[in-house]
């Protein structure tokens, strides 16, 4: 059975997430039981000491099974995911936040929909029957509807929910995607969906639930949604 065959290494970036990342690798490793897996923490140099709780759980589950790949500091969000790429043993790659906005009982079905029907890409959605957001209050809800609703009549990606972050790749698919994005902030996630729709990629959809953050703050502020219309138009040009 090609599950068994399969290696799935986890990309969780962080920063000052300290009050978030014990809780996000044990439901992790609650769910994938009966997988091949690693975790690559990729910190930004967090001040709250996310990093030595991160050593302390590798001292609980094993230095081969959760991996801790600092930086010096924050260096935009593609980075990090090319970052986690270097030290990923995987043939497959999911990539996920750390603020338990995406709850780990999704990657059973990411990897069920990946074996049924052989996609090169499981992206979670939002806005499909099933999904959904909790913890938002009208005017985000409103910003991020707008801001995908604005990107599916422009770009026609064939794919509900463009900013969302939690997503299931081949290794090799996201290696060739990511070479070719040039953003490294909001609307890298956008431009990563867009880059492999353009490219022929088999894109599969699993509705799921986002929840906000319950510890810490939001990293999304003015300057990120000034960027992504930025993005948007230089994605309109270049695809």
């Amino acid at each position: 059975m090609e599950e068994q065959k399969n290696k799935y290494s986890v990309i969780v970036p962080t920063y000052n997430e300290r009050l978030n990342i014990s809780l996000i690798v044990y439901l992790i490793f609650k769910h994938l039981r009966d997988v091949d897996f690693e975790v690559i923490v990729v910190d930004d140099g967090s001040p709250d000491g996310t990093q030595e709780v991160v050593k302390q759980l590798q001292k609980l589950y094993g230095e081969d099974r959760i991996l801790l790949r600092p930086r010096p500091k924050k260096l935009g969000l593609g980075t990090v995911y090319i970052h986690g790429l270097k030290h990923a043993s995987g043939n497959f790659v999911v990539i996920m936040d750390a603020d338990l906005s995406h709850h780990p009982k999704y990657l059973p079905s990411f990897i069920k929909k990946q074996l049924e029907t052989g996609a090169s890409i499981v992206t979670g959605t939002r806005y499909v029957k099933g999904g959904g957001v909790l913890g938002w209050n009208l005017m985000r809800k409103l910003t991020s509807r707008g801001a995908n609703g604005l990107a599916q009549t422009l770009l026609w990606p064939g794919v509900s929910d463009l900013t969302g972050s939690f997503r299931l790749y081949r290794k090799s698919v996201l290696e060739d995607v990511i070479s070719s994005c040039v953003s490294k902030g909001y609307v890298f996630q956008m431009e990563m969906i867009v880059r492999a729709s353009t490219k022929g990629y088999h894109i599969e959809e699993v509705p799921i639930t986002f929840v906000d953050r319950v510890f810490g703050s939001s990293k999304l502020g003015g300057s990120e949604i000034v960027e992504y219309l930025k993005g948007l138009a230089y994605l309109l040009v270049t695809t």
